[in-house]
């Protein structure tokens, strides 16, 4: 079956590795000169199945009204006219209700699993190094963030999984790094089976791994549209991005200069002619874009584009410096350790669509380093980025059936894209190829909305 996977991030490459393990012929399509260079590029790197939480949470939007007037925030709300920011905002409130908490963390934690699961397994098939780190402590500033959290604890000791709660010196026991911290939590909790590790760098050495099965990838272009005939998709319509555009933001994002040109696509040019790709089925992986594509076909999708922020520096001490994956529950920023470098991760904004970096958000980052790790680096070699999430408005992402014959969605994972990766990558592979999956999909869906 001839294949064509959207989106070279994480979750378009676990597709495309899956679907060739399952005999398809696969192509990807990316717009950028590489893998993991959008959203998958700077994330935290958290692999947490038992912290996955949907945005939606009881008592979230009153937090979130506090700290909107306060300088450093885990949120930054920009209101617009835009009719979809509002539509959007009003189901998130929606799902904030506690029990609708509850069901949407059950359906997160049940592919993120399943998703380490089959991280677990490929590793033990394809040995390579990504930064990978053990254990994930989430540490509170106050009583009132640990209250907060209770919803989710309740859930994970319905779903018996491992944690353990701890006071300030246990934490310091977790992460010896918080001896030296300015201030100290209230309480933590700890995840000694969540992991993390490096995800563009894991994406990279998938790739590796996928061209080998026969997996081909066209980088530097652009999708313009989906191709279909009676009621079914039939290919995918296409254009190289001018070649100075794809140097440009090559050298914006300091990738890696890995940069393929197949044979069937010309060098491109600033007037290239679009061409139509072939495909028997097509999946849709492109984040926060795919929304917009898979609407002319009656698709519609509840994605809307939540920017994140990071900083990656170089450790300078090593005994002062987190062993593994944190998280500041107060501010929402996470600090994830990848070998010789730490990754700050955190802040929400809504209502600004550019991929610029806002100093608001840059300086919650510091900050929270600084809180927590005061001497692991020094904040001047800070290597800043941003990027879109693809949220939806219950948490969950949507898997499978768009309901067009031969089109497949893999979107909507938000912050959690990485932790849920290759257990999505898997579902939709085993569907296309008509095979059952492995995990109950109730709630994974694009049925969901439409009830």
């Amino acid at each position: 079956m001839k294949t064509i996977v959207l989106g070279a991030g994480v979750i378009g490459v676990a597709t495309a590795y899956y679907l060739s393990e399952r005999g398809c012929d696969v192509t990807v399509i990316e717009r950028e000169p590489g893998v993991a260079l959008g959203t998958s590029f700077g994330n935290a790197g958290v692999i947490a199945p038992g912290y996955v939480t949907p945005w939606a949470a009881p008592g979230m939007p009153a937090k979130l009204i506090k700290y909107l007037l306060k300088p450093t925030s885990p949120l930054i709300f920009r209101p617009t006219f835009d009719a979809a920011q509002w539509r959007w905002i009003a189901r998130w409130l929606r799902e904030c209700d506690l029990a609708r908490f509850r069901v949407n963390k059950q359906r997160m934690q049940r592919i993120a699993y399943y998703s380490r699961n089959c991280l677990h397994a490929f590793r033990a098939q394809h040995a390579f190094e990504y930064g990978r780190s053990q254990g994930y402590l989430q540490l509170f500033r106050s009583d009132y963030d640990l209250e907060l959290a209770q919803p989710a604890l309740d859930v994970l000791r319905d779903a018996g999984i491992v944690y353990r709660e701890l006071d300030a010196a246990a934490c310091a026991q977790v992460e010896p790094g918080l001896h030296w911290s300015r201030v100290k939590p209230v309480a933590g909790v700890y995840l000694p089976d969540d992991e993390a590790g490096d995800c563009a760098r894991f994406t990279r050495e998938l790739r590796a791994v996928c061209e080998s099965n026969g997996v081909k990838f066209i980088f530097d272009t652009e999708v313009l549209a989906l191709e279909a005939a009676g009621g079914k998709v039939t290919g995918v319509r296409v254009r190289p991005v001018p070649g100075r555009e794809a140097r440009n933001r090559r050298e914006q994002r300091r990738a890696p200069a890995e940069v393929l040109r197949p044979a069937d696509l010309s060098e491109p040019a600033a007037n290239a002619a679009p061409q139509t790709l072939a495909a028997d089925a097509v999946v849709v992986a492109l984040g926060v874009e795919s929304a917009a594509l898979v609407a002319p076909l009656g698709v519609r999708v509840p994605l809307y584009p939540v920017k994140g922020y990071s900083a990656t520096l170089p450790v300078v001490d090593e005994q002062k410096a987190p062993r593994a994956a944190l998280m500041d529950e107060s501010l929402k920023t996470a600090i994830t350790r990848f070998g010789p470098y730490l990754r700050v991760a955190g802040t929400a904004e809504l209502g600004n669509h550019r991929t610029t970096l806002r100093e608001q958000a840059l300086q919650t980052l510091m900050k929270v380093l600084d809180d927590w790790f005061p001497h692991a680096a020094t904040p001047s070699s800070a290597q800043f980025w941003v990027g879109r999430r693809p949220m939806v408005p219950d948490g969950a992402p949507l898997l499978g059936a768009s309901g067009v014959d031969g089109l497949w969605l893999n979107v909507g994972h938000g912050s959690t894209g990485w932790a849920m990766s290759m257990g999505s990558g898997r579902v939709v592979a085993d569907l296309i190829a008509q095979r059952a999956p492995e995990i109950d999909l109730d709630g994974l869906t694009l049925e969901r909305y439409r009830r």
